[in-house]
């Protein structure tokens, strides 16, 4: 059964107290969960008038609440007790104190959580949040350059069925205070000066460099769409083949790598100019954000399933376009399958390090066990060494002929050789240049 607790409140019905308790959640360090249509002993009731229900509460919270919530709360169904109830995920909010519009800052305006209550905050509490508060958010710097185009942006929300009307910039919050493109409008646009670094390593080290990708100078929806391709190229699935099934396994489980690239991408302090990046070595892949936690958040904070978004007008937008799911919903996905050991967080940097479930350099000593049997010769004629280049070609289609070589451990001039007949019989084929390219095969 539900209970009410510190990040947790019930309410039998909407009525006028929704404002007064997202604004205790928004200045509340976890932030909370608001329930519609659950009465006060965690027991479901449901809402009449769902749909019609969530669009006034979600005005209310946009229009009644300062500073502005955009990005900071999320409205979804749940069913408790076999009925349908309505629930509100707020998160903490970057800029408190959070005030109810009508009755400003003050007293009769903020509101925090203390157990299971909502209380008026003190005027002291009010100053010392103020003077805390941060003001160097990215929709109040303005951008570089005044003259951005979104084509790529409208286009996304296109193929989501939205569309971006012509005030679409103060709608998104695109824009400074005094109406010019700020740097959240700037990492949107069709052209910009960011960029996102994916680098692969030949070792367990930053030794021997072997690709340096930048993915960016565009719009940073489409700079995550193709760091999310790349590294799902690279993230090999290895496959073992018993007497009775076919076992498939990635070197990293799929889902929290997804969770953790957006992440990376959304939460970096885009501020200083220091993009996140993306390593692929031999035994792991790293990924970098820059910025640590904010002021404010501690550890605990930061993995509860509802920490505070570091750029919450990003967040909306990767909302809008399925990037995103929920508020929270990254950071469990994550820790569903992952130890919090796989973070490391300093004062300036948040890294998040996935081992590989076996190593690439392990592939030809566990051949046999990994592999499988391949069996059934391409054109009755290719076997051995052969077979285990089409493997890998299958399982890492970017993978360069020194590291085949490595990995297989035979000569490059034979991987050369066998690269050139299976060209030759057109069972592979060059996609893309040499540097960037990959292999595809054309059949079996």
């Amino acid at each position: 059964m539900l209970m009410e607790n510190n990040r947790t409140e019930f309410k039998q019905d909407l009525n006028d107290k929704l404002e007064k308790e997202v604004v205790a959640f928004l200045n509340n360090r976890e932030g909370g969960v608001l329930y519609i249509g659950v009465d006060d002993n965690g027991k479901g009731i449901g809402v009449s008038n769902l749909d019609d229900t969530q669009l006034k509460i979600a005005d209310r919270i946009k229009n009644n609440i300062l500073p502005s919530t955009l990005g900071l709360f999320d409205i979804v169904t749940e069913s408790v007790d076999n009925v349908t109830v309505i629930k509100i995920l707020i998160s903490s909010g970057p800029e408190k104190p959070y005030y109810i519009k009508k009755n400003g800052m003050s007293p009769n305006g903020c509101f925090t959580r203390t157990g299971t209550s909502t209380q008026q905050m003190t005027t002291s509490m009010i100053d010392d949040l103020y003077s805390k508060r941060i003001h160097t958010t990215l929709r109040n710097i303005p951008s570089p350059r005044q003259d951005l185009s979104f084509a790529q942006l409208k286009i996304y929300y296109q193929e989501r069925g939205l569309e971006l009307n012509d005030k679409f910039a103060n709608s998104l919050e695109l824009l400074t205070p005094d109406g010019k493109y700020n740097y959240v409008a700037y990492l949107l646009a069709d052209e910009n000066g960011v960029s996102i670094k994916v680098a692969k390593y030949a070792g367990t080290d930053k030794v021997d460099l072997i690709e340096n990708e930048e993915y960016g100078y565009c719009s940073l929806v489409k700079a995550t769409y193709n760091v999310l391709d790349k590294l799902k190229i690279e993230n090999a699935t290895l496959a073992k083949i018993t007497s009775s099934e076919r076992i498939e396994k990635n070197l990293v489980d799929p889902i929290p790598m997804r969770e953790a690239i957006i992440n990376a991408i959304i939460h970096s302090d885009y501020s200083k100019e220091i993009p996140p990046v993306f390593e692929i070595f031999a035994d792991k892949m790293v990924f970098t954000s820059y910025g640590g936690l904010l002021p404010g958040q501690s550890e605990e904070d930061f993995f509860s399933c509802s920490s505070m978004p570091r750029n919450r007008e990003l967040m909306r937008v990767f909302k809008d376009l399925g990037l995103v799911e929920q508020l929270g919903s990254g950071m469990s996905r994550i820790l569903k399958v992952y130890n919090k050991n796989i973070f490391k967080i300093s004062e300036h940097f948040i890294k998040v390090e996935f081992p590989f479930s076996v190593p690439l350099n392990l592939l030809s000593t566990n051949n046999g066990d990994i592999n499988g049997d391949i069996n059934g010769d391409i054109n009755g004629n290719i076997n051995g060494d052969i077979s285990r280049v089409l493997l890998l070609l299958e399982k890492q289609p970017s993978v360069t002929a020194k590291q085949m070589a490595e990995v297989l451990q035979i000569s490059p001039r034979k991987v050369s050789r066998i690269i050139k007949e299976l060209k030759e019989k057109e069972i592979i084929v060059r996609i893309g240049s040499n540097k960037t390219g990959y292999w595809k095969i054309q059949h079996k």
